[in-house]
């Protein structure tokens, strides 16, 4: 079989990282302009109640949603590792045991929904107007699920052919739609919150659609449903395994930004307030980072898969160049334009303030975070998942020791000094797993 959009290997070029990574950061850069304008559409209705049900809708479907995000993860090292060792056969199995577990994911999610719901809004409650609305707003779009999982699996195994222009497109076209239905739907036809719900839905199952007509290719050969292939027991078990040890890593990540919101929030309105402004700048730095992450994923899991590994520590080396570059410059551009964007997001003479004097910690958290970043794509292109597991647990006691030692002492300025040694743990910690990775490529 061949592939025909799928990527050709050649020289691993500051040009090839390039035209990996700057298509994810510019999607990246379109992900907060989307709920800008879910938040500005609704706040013309002339409520708060809508707002805060829109806002508390999403957060919770995308925190179930992204219990499945190790989807993303795992299929673009494994993926990459077949394309790289030339198995076109596993590269169209990949793409079809993916799409299987994210409608599967997604069509549980449907049948859960309700204890779902109900376990949301004990865990997070909020007054009646907004719940009511919330869940309208739910009841709908979870109907989305199983294309908005897919997407995970769709666009992981895009990078991992090193087709990230068309994952830029596909989020384009997902958010674009979306913002145009929402002006329409709520404006137009004042279907309120219930039309903020219809245009994700509508939107989320176009993304999947699209997606998959970007891997047409793929389905013009029989390897795509040769079931011996897709259901071979190794193959599901390495899977299942990989995809394990990402979750627990992910939610021992979560845990320590939770932890961080809980643990502010004992601090007072105005530090917590303050905090969560600062946090859209850590944002901002992922959104910087992820585009390098991912060409280190897709570059690092190739040379895996042809066990080359001269072109393994070449596509870390640059891919880890340039987020360096864009460290710098987050770190120069949070300390110029910070104090800026603060009072753009935060009003409150009392919350900008104290935003300003936790602002130098945002400024270091590009250059101590960029190692951490960087090498959890070198782990999971080489599907090294054991060693993120282990090495995210490591980094969440050292964060947990901080927090005990630092916080009693220089409260909100110890949180952050935690939070920026846990960056700074998962870096060193990886770094330190480097080598055993090459020998493990040298010796298959």
């Amino acid at each position: 079989m061949t592939v025909p959009e799928t990527a050709v290997a050649g020289a691993i070029t500051h040009k090839r990282v390039l035209q990996i990574a700057l298509p994810i950061v510019i999607s990246n850069a379109t992900i907060p302009i989307l709920g800008a304008v879910d938040t500005g559409v609704v706040g013309q209705l002339g409520a708060a109640a809508p707002i805060g049900a829109v806002g508390l809708g999403a957060i919770v479907l995308s925190a179930f949603y992204w219990f499945f995000g190790f989807l993303r993860m795992g299929t673009v090292g494994l993926t990459a590792q077949a394309a790289g060792d030339g198995d076109t056969g596993e590269v169209a199995a990949l793409l079809t045991r993916g799409l299987m577990i994210g409608l599967g994911a997604g069509v549980l999610v449907i049948l859960l929904q309700f204890p779902l719901f109900w376990l949301a809004f004990n865990v997070s409650p909020a007054s009646a107007e907004v719940e009511t609305l919330a869940r309208q707003y739910m009841a709908i779009r979870v109907w989305s699920a199983p294309a908005a999982i897919s997407i995970y699996a769709i666009t992981g195994w895009l990078i991992a052919q090193e087709r990230t222009r068309a994952v830029l497109v596909i989020q384009l076209w997902m958010n674009g739609l979306n913002i145009g239905l929402d002006l329409w739907f709520v404006l137009g036809l004042g279907w309120g919150v219930e039309g903020v719900a219809i245009a994700t839905f509508i939107a989320e199952w176009s993304g999947a659609a699209l997606g998959m007509w970007f891997c047409r290719g793929v389905f013009q050969s029989p390897d795509w449903r040769n079931w011996v292939q897709v259901f071979n027991r190794l193959r599901w078990v390495r899977m299942i395994r990989l995809n394990t040890d990402i979750l627990i890593r992910s939610m021992l990540l979560e845990a320590i930004f939770l932890s961080f919101v809980f643990i502010g929030s004992d601090m007072g309105d105005v530090t917590l307030a303050a905090n969560q402004v600062l946090l859209q700048f850590l944002m901002i730095t992922a959104y910087g980072l992820d585009g390098f992450a991912f060409a280190a994923e897709a570059l690092v899991g190739r040379a895996v898969g042809a066990r080359r590994v001269a072109d393994l520590r070449r596509g870390a080396v640059l891919a880890s160049f340039w987020a360096g570059i864009v460290s710098l410059l987050l770190l120069f551009g949070f300390g110029f334009f910070g104090p800026k964007i603060i009072d753009l997001m935060a009003k409150a003479p009392e919350v900008q303030a104290a935003a300003r004097v936790y602002l130098p910690y945002m400024m270091l958290v590009p250059v101590l975070a960029c190692a951490a970043f960087m090498l959890d794509g070198v782990f999971i292109g080489a599907t090294q998942s054991r060693d993120m597991r282990n090495m995210m647990a490591v980094s969440f006691v050292v964060f947990v020791i901080a927090v005990l030692i630092l916080v009693p002492i220089f409260e909100n300025h110890g949180l952050w000094a935690a939070m920026l040694i846990s960056f700074v743990a998962r870096g060193v910690t990886l770094g330190l797993r480097y080598p055993a990775l090459e020998r493990s490529v040298s010796a298959s």
